[in-house]
């Protein structure tokens, strides 16, 4: 075997591990959990507040979606920025574009389904707004669901502050405690105040920030009594304890809030469930007395009449019982 061929073979070997390498490097640099996690944590960054421009120049700016056309048409329509931050207020990892694009989709979806089923043109209307505010209903739940555990939270992370405070730490230092300790969504919003104090923005225009994308009175709350002692003075941990007190006893009284309104709920389950209840025990029972419903065109009016009769009962009912504390 000549040298020149050996050569030739581990010339060829070198280059293929240094390729290799070159491959993983790139992907773990873009595709890494590492990677996602700080590209997730600056778009918050460029997507929360209402810092000074010229402080965040140094942040990638938040995309619209991944095209850059898309991104400046969406960027020019009224309204997007207050989707997309409603997007991160969910904690979803989604796009506009693919919320948008999901929405749109699902509608199709479910217009093209029925219309195979040869429903009326009514039904496949239904259809279609059904599957385009499906995404929206989800985002919500999601939002509100965020939003509860961040409030529950909100206690703790006062007495996080107060100890943190107490103990010699600067209010920097313990925003910076809250971020390590506490999981999820307390941990992310706090670790995100954090670097952005790190990255140059001031400790009010981080605040605010805060306060912005966790649209919660209580924060609001801690956020204003913060800034007011900071240019007043006074005893900071004092006044985080009893912020925390205050929000323990809205806590409280929004529990026996909810224990009163319980049998309203309750009463609301058993109204919206007893018709369908009823109809599928008559249905077994005898086939053929409701198949009118559905074969009659008169029946399939009362049945239309019905469902909204029902829908509108349960959302105002649903008003009736939701008490705002």
């Amino acid at each position: 075997m000549s040298s020149t061929f050996i050569t030739a073979a581990v010339l060829l070997f070198v280059a293929v591990v240094l390729g290799c390498q070159g491959a993983w490097e790139w992907w773990n640099s873009r595709h890494s959990a590492v990677a996602r996690r700080l590209q997730a944590r600056l778009e918050a960054l460029a997507a929360g507040g209402e810092a000074r421009k010229e402080t965040l120049s140094i942040l990638k700016s938040r995309r619209l979606s991944n095209s850059s056309l898309l991104d400046r048409a969406l960027g020019m329509t009224p309204g997007i920025r207050a989707l997309d931050a409603f997007i991160m207020q969910a904690g979803v990892r989604w796009s506009v574009m693919e919320f948008l694009g999901m929405c749109a989709g699902l509608s199709l979806a479910g217009a093209a389904v029925v219309w195979f089923v040869h429903m009326s043109p009514a039904a496949v209307l239904a259809a279609a707004v059904t599957g385009a505010i499906a995404p929206v209903v989800y985002l919500r739940w999601r939002r509100a669901r965020r939003l509860l555990q961040f409030v529950r939270q909100l206690p703790e992370v006062c007495d996080m502050l107060v100890r943190a405070l107490r103990s010699g730490h600067a209010f920097s230092g313990a925003i910076d405690l809250v971020g390590t300790q506490f999981s999820e969504p307390a941990g992310g919003e706090f670790r995100i105040t954090f670097d952005e104090i790190n990255y140059g923005v001031s400790l009010g225009d981080a605040l605010t920030g805060l306060a912005n994308r966790m649209p919660v009175a209580d924060l609001r709350y801690l956020v204003i009594a913060v800034l007011i002692q900071r240019e007043t003075g006074g005893n900071l941990a004092e006044l985080l304890e009893g912020i925390a007190s205050l929000i323990r006893e809205r806590f409280r009284l929004f529990d026996k809030v909810r224990v009163l309104a319980a049998e309203g709920k309750l009463s609301a389950w058993v109204l919206g469930l007893l018709p369908f209840g009823s109809a599928a025990l008559i249905h077994v029972t005898n086939p053929t007395f409701l198949a009118t419903l559905w074969t009659d065109p008169a029946g399939v009016m009362l049945l239309q009449i019905a469902a909204f009769d029902m829908v509108f009962g349960a959302l105002w009912i649903r008003r009736i019982v939701r008490i705002r504390v």
